[in-house]
């Protein structure tokens, strides 16, 4: 085995231990969870067993986040966030900013004009307009939002958007599973 990969494969114990502390879970309770033993947690964690994909997945679904998160060191030196943009239909571009599978996921887009169609799926929606107008369609409404301006709703109600015009849209688009809602504050609480 060469030094990187002994190296690599060393750091996965403690980021398995710091993950599961930060979630404020008991190796007993990740046990329940993935169905991996007490003892077998423990010696992952302190690297006194080698982790395995057998072991890393059950592990990557309980703590909800990518299976490369993981496994691939965080990146030192350079505080840069490297974000992969995808693009789609020409003029549409989906940029994400988080990658935790379950749990609520954010994205920017850049949406370039396109014939609406309604669609309806599970989950929850959460848009805010960046640059542009954007057009929403939802049930029998048609709302356009400007920069600045948020709307939230449940995907199981039909609904399409896009830019209100010609030029394109920019906005942060957070989806989450259903019951999952973004909580907009617009100005201080009691508590603060």
């Amino acid at each position: 085995m060469d030094d990187d990969l002994a190296e690599l494969l060393d750091s996965i114990g403690p980021r398995l231990r710091a993950l599961r502390r930060d979630r404020g879970l008991t190796l007993e309770t990740l046990a329940k969870d993935t169905g991996i033993s007490v003892s077998t947690l423990s010696r992952l964690e302190s690297g006194r067993r080698r982790p395995t994909l057998d072991l890393l997945i059950p592990l990557a679904r309980a703590h909800r986040v990518a299976l490369d998160q993981l496994v691939t060191p965080p990146a030192t030196g350079d505080p840069r966030i490297h974000l992969k943009p995808h693009s789609r239909e020409p003029g549409n571009v989906l940029v994400p900013l988080t990658q935790y599978p379950g749990r609520v996921q954010v994205f920017k887009q850049v949406l370039a004009h396109r014939e609406p169609r309604l669609v309806t799926h599970s989950g929850y929606e959460w848009l805010y307009v960046l640059a542009g107008e954007l057009r929403l369609i939802l049930g029998e409404r048609d709302i356009i939002l400007r920069p600045g301006e948020v709307a939230e709703f449940d995907t199981t109600e039909p609904h399409w958007f896009g830019p209100a015009h010609a030029e394109a849209v920019e906005i942060l688009h957070l989806f989450g599973p259903h019951g999952d809602q973004a909580v907009v504050r617009t100005g201080p609480t009691a508590n603060d």
